[in-house]
């Protein structure tokens, strides 16, 4: 079970209060999956995000200009987010997730988070700041 001290420990919780996180972890559940397993596919409608905890996510596209699917990240470290689109309208998944080892995550369901931020908009404006540096940083290393 992860503690609002675990929670905090991750990047994009950084700053948050006890309490936020306390309100943030009232809206997870630990999710295991399985290697080959999809969490999500591309244009699914993102309902939920994810926090890797334990194992190793691939983030993929299809290309319409190539017939296959292109990896664009490999996620392994714990704490990194799987599913930014939970978030970021219009809420559909921009790539697929796809576990590469077995794999636990803590799965965030979208629309809850997103009324707690705009209950809370001190906690939505700094989880909007980390995400975007996320995206940001993700396009970076896209080749």
């Amino acid at each position: 079970m992860v503690t609002t001290q675990e929670l905090g420990r991750f990047g994009l919780f950084a700053g948050l209060s006890e309490a936020q996180l306390d309100r943030i972890l009232a809206l997870a559940e630990e999710k295991r999956c399985h290697a080959g397993e999809s969490l999500f596919r591309e244009g699914d409608p993102a309902t939920h995000l994810y926090l890797l905890l334990k194992g190793k996510v691939a983030i993929q596209v299809q290309l319409t200009s190539r017939p296959e699917t292109i990896t664009t990240a490999v996620l392994s470290q714990p704490g990194q987010l799987i599913g930014w689109s939970g978030l970021v309208p219009p809420h559909h998944y921009t790539a697929a997730g796809v576990c590469q080892a077995d794999s636990h995550l803590l799965m965030i369901e979208g629309e809850a988070l997103r009324q707690a931020m705009e209950r809370d908009p001190e906690m939505g404006f700094l989880l909007m700041q980390q995400i975007a540096g996320v995206i940001s940083g993700r396009l970076r290393t896209v080749q």
